[in-house]
């Protein structure tokens, strides 16, 4: 756990919760990708993820949380929000929606809480990491951690 008083929106919301996590931080100029934080931070980059956002055809904005070495699949990820397809949001428009800029995008935390899905491999992981909100900054929490505060569901997401 980091000595530092400051927090993000997606501590905040854990520690609300009384859901435990651990706090990962590293020093970096620019956004890295996440098999680069995770070999930063020591992790095997299989429990490591990155949070994706995307739109549907109909308008709707999903959240699909990946292992960070894996491809989301966007067939899979339509067909597990019951939509006919999704596409990634322009990187421009991320930190209007979301409040969060590319690199230090959390699941948790956002400025309007999207229906989020987590990728099957987190199943029978007991901590996974994913960005706490900040680049450079990682939070690790078990997998029904991440649900309780977002309610996101499980399915199949990758290529």
């Amino acid at each position: 756990m980091s000595c530092h008083q400051e927090k993000t929106n997606a501590i905040r919301i854990l520690e609300k919760n009384g859901i435990p996590y651990e706090s990962f931080r590293f020093e970096t100029k620019a956004a890295v990708s996440g098999v680069e934080a995770a070999a930063i931070l020591g992790q095997d980059p299989d429990r490591v993820f990155k949070t994706l956002v995307t739109k549907a055809k109909s308008g709707a904005y999903y959240v699909f949380v990946i292992p960070v070495a894996k491809e989301l699949d966007l067939k899979k990820a339509a067909a597990a929000v019951g939509e006919k397809s999704v596409e990634m949001i322009p990187q421009k428009d991320l930190f209007p929606l979301t409040g969060y800029v590319h690199g230090g995008c959390s699941p948790i935390g956002m400025k309007k809480q999207f229906p989020t899905v987590l990728d099957r491999h987190a199943e029978g992981r007991p901590v996974i990491l994913f960005s706490a909100g900040k680049i450079g900054w990682q939070i690790g929490t078990s997998p029904e951690g991440l649900r309780r505060v977002t309610g996101c569901t499980v399915a199949d997401l990758c290529r």
